[in-house]
């Protein structure tokens, strides 16, 4: 047992790290497992589709494998049938089909075959999104054609894990899943994450000889550690910088908590790079978010797709920004939704404002509050203060939209175009029945409903001659049972 190294704990890492050079020189491929239904799920989708920062668990996963720079990336799928490769499928992943679900030692022996028989293969899990790519390039650093390389963390509840057993020397021996383990066993705080790397003809060796004479009658990958021991191999370990990072998602409760570590993380990046975050526990990105200087972010917002915010933007609280562009100092007011939508530099949106796609903004534009506007454009300086719709029109710069105002653009079949010009002034209540176009510097009357050209320059208004009848009388509500 002598020729086997101890684990190294974080100053062990710091330490290896400096041999990266050397190991990424190497040949190594990485197979991820990711066949598992995910019972306690509660869902009809592969647990690997569910999503973290809005995104499948398994696509972060792939993210951080491709970082690394793997010859070959394979990715081992069972439940869910071609679901998983079709919502993932890249150029650079090769897809495994494990038909019959029969343990982790299986599954890698079905990639096996895609593996290079000359080097090393790093084994990830679709379900364990939270593993930084320093951490796995610690843990290759530690492997070779003569050694594996386990991580490991150490817990202080560890229940549910299978247990790190060493020799008195400190040297591992074997891996014991809990269900297989006795008392003293489970006092040992040292567990298994799963996550390995080790020679590939070492794999091609072990995997086949694998027993199942275990409580789940499953072949387990962890079973070749104590064969690396009987053949006297070299076996470190490696612990991640923080034990989070290895934490795995089974059920709804673990899917949160894995979010909310990830939306923590993307805070941490923001403010890392100058944004304000009001409130980083209540901040959440499901997709690219990227901010000039001097970025305040209030609470409760969410951010989808991608966002780009120019400097000294200011977002208020509880908005939604879904594949949006904000030009430097805009302000949205708060509970306003912004998607697919252009937003020029000054303008001002909200509170309560929706601006949906296709829509483009310029320079010092104001959409006040409860105002919808959708795949339209609105000059510089223009304002829809209040309560209006605009739909697929074309506002001229300098324009006034008085409250309650409505594009009527859709006939019942197709969708049709509002064209206003230059320094027009609409008054409340007004409706425009698209095909219509309003001249440079018109004005329309409060309570118009405008159906033809309204011409340049001039009054327009189409009102119902105002009637009063004398002696009308209010109907009056009968009472219950009359």
């Amino acid at each position: 047992m002598g020729g086997r190294s101890r684990g190294h704990g974080q100053s062990g890492i710091m330490r290896l790290c400096m041999t990266i050079d050397r190991i990424m020189g190497e040949t190594f491929d990485i197979v991820v497992l990711a066949a598992g239904k995910g019972t306690r799920m509660r869902s009809d989708y592969p647990k690997v589709l569910q999503p973290v920062a809005g995104r499948p668990m398994l696509a972060h996963v792939l993210d951080v494998a491709r970082s690394l720079g793997p010859v070959r990336l394979c990715v081992v799928y069972g439940h869910g049938g071609e679901l998983v490769p079709q919502a993932l499928a890249a150029p650079d992943v090769t897809w495994v089909r494990q038909d019959r679900q029969l343990g982790t030692g299986h599954a890698v022996l079905q990639a096996l075959p895609h593996c290079a028989t000359g080097g090393l293969t790093l084994v990830l899990y679709g379900d364990v999104p939270l593993l930084r790519s320093e951490t796995l390039r610690a843990l290759l650093a530690q492997a070779g054609p003569g050694r594996l390389a386990l991580l490991t963390v150490e817990l202080a509840d560890p229940t549910g894990y299978g247990r790190i057993v060493r020799d008195t020397a400190g040297h591992i021996e074997r891996i014991v899943e809990e269900r297989d383990a006795d008392a003293s066993i489970r006092s040992i705080r040292e567990i298994n994450t799963g996550v390995l790397v080790a020679p590939t003809e070492k794999l091609a060796d072990w995997l086949p000889r694998i027993g199942c004479s275990n409580h789940q009658g499953e072949y387990y990958l962890t079973d070749i550690v104590a064969m690396a021991a009987t053949e006297r191999l070299d076996i470190v370990a490696c612990q991640p910088a923080e034990a989070q990072e290895t934490l795995g998602v089974n059920d709804r409760a673990q899917q949160a908590e894995v979010e909310r570590a990830l939306q923590w993380r993307a805070a941490q990046q923001q403010m890392a790079c100058g944004v304000t975050l009001f409130d980083p526990a209540r901040f959440d990105v499901r997709g690219t978010l990227r901010c000039g200087r001097d970025v305040v972010i209030d609470a409760g917002c969410l951010f989808v797709g991608t966002v780009e915010l120019g400097d000294r933007v200011h977002v208020g609280p509880h908005c939604v920004l879904e594949d949006v562009r904000v030009a430097s100092d805009v302000r949205i007011a708060a509970f306003s939704h912004l998607h697919g939508a252009q937003v020029g530099a000054g303008a001002q949106v909200g509170p309560y404002a929706r601006l949906r796609p296709g829509t483009r903004l310029d320079e010092a534009v104001h959409i006040g509050n409860f105002v919808e506007v959708k795949n339209s454009t609105v000059g510089a300086h223009s304002k829809i203060n209040h309560l209006s719709y605009v739909g697929d029109s074309s506002v001229g710069k300098r324009v006034n939209i008085g409250a309650g105002t409505i594009t009527c653009n859709y006939d019942g079949a197709n969708k049709h175009r509002t064209v206003i010009g230059d320094d027009v002034f609409v008054g409340s209540g007004t409706e425009l029945v698209a095909p219509v176009e309003l001249g440079e510097g018109a004005t329309i009357g409060a309570g118009s409903t405008i159906t033809q050209y309204a011409p340049a320059g001039e009054l327009t208004l189409a009102r119902e001659r105002q009637v009063t009848r004398p002696g009308w009388k209010r109907p009056v509500k009968q009472a219950k049972g009359s």
